[in-house]
């Protein structure tokens, strides 16, 4: 089964909203239960292209599937043609290439895909679990390459509310597990994901990946 690479010298045709809500659709329907849902898959392909391991590397076999929740014995599943997987596929890599050619190019207008829900005195409460859950498992999929990531002072504390909202709930302290509990305060650390990005691609794009 063939895979799409990704082509970093690609045109960029971004996803118009009424694509993002196609793409949206389409997850959502897949009948697998490890399929990403749209914030999820914003997170997942944002990390990627955070990877202290370029992304251009990685055959589209080795991080595809995940969107869909793996594939079966047949390559399809769980897809009900090959076109369908091919058109979700081609989304997807369309998605991503928007991503990078906005942090290339207008890092300051990026945004990601996070849930916002409106209280009844107008306010918004920002989630972005969701997206930092996809944001990790790319991490986790490829641990070696972002442990040095960890370990460096800025980069660590960039990815500090990343994976406290999105990571392995189990390694969490009880303080950490209870305070995500407080609405206010997961909408305070889903509001410093945007910044943590903008640094984490900053020192991507340094020589060595940056420093301390």
């Amino acid at each position: 089964m063939e895979y799409p690479r990704y082509n970093p010298a690609s045109d960029n045709l971004p996803l118009s909203d009424d694509e993002l809500n196609l793409l949206d659709d389409m997850l959502a329907a897949l009948p697998s239960d490890a399929a990403l849902n749209i914030e999820a898959l914003d997170g997942y392909l944002s990390a990627l292209l955070l990877s202290p391991r370029p992304l251009p590397e990685l055959p589209g076999a080795a991080w595809l599937p995940t969107v869909w929740g793996g594939d079966g014995a047949d390559g399809l599943a769980p897809f009900a043609s090959g076109k369908q997987r091919k058109k979700l596929s081609l989304l997807v890599l369309r998605h991503l290439h928007g991503i990078a050619c906005q942090l290339a190019q207008r890092p300051e207008a990026w945004e990601p895909i996070f849930s916002v829900a409106e209280q009844e005195d107008g306010a918004e409460l920002v989630d972005a679990e969701d997206w930092c859950t996809g944001f990790m498992i790319a991490v986790d999929q490829d641990a070696t390459a972002w442990e040095p990531m960890f370990e460096r002072t800025k980069t660590a504390a960039a990815l500090a509310p990343i994976a406290l909202l999105g990571g392995d709930e189990s390694q969490l302290s009880p303080d950490e597990r209870a305070r995500l509990q407080d609405l206010n305060w997961r909408d305070a650390l889903s509001r410093e994901v945007p910044e943590s990005v903008l640094t984490l691609w900053t020192q991507r794009q340094a020589p060595q990946g940056g420093t301390d």
